[in-house]
């Protein structure tokens, strides 16, 4: 049985630079889980309910690397 399961991308730094400011992949990340579940972006992840804040660590844990977490 062939696959077709998307590759997933590789996670990225979880840190801020100077340099990416609001196109931060955090922040990016961030407008996307918005846009995708109806949520208004300038909400904070602490006024996301329970379902909503578990999906938004799933995503998190998912696209993000710790800063001391090596490359795969």
């Amino acid at each position: 049985m062939a696959q077709n399961k998307k590759k997933e991308p590789a996670p990225v730094d979880n840190v801020i630079s100077d340099q990416t400011g609001q196109f931060d992949l955090r922040f990016v990340l961030w407008r996307h889980f918005c846009s995708t579940n109806n949520i208004p972006v300038e909400s904070l992840p602490s006024q996301l309910n329970d379902e909503q804040k578990e999906k938004w660590e799933e995503l998190k844990a998912s696209r993000l690397r710790s800063p001391g977490q090596k490359e795969t």
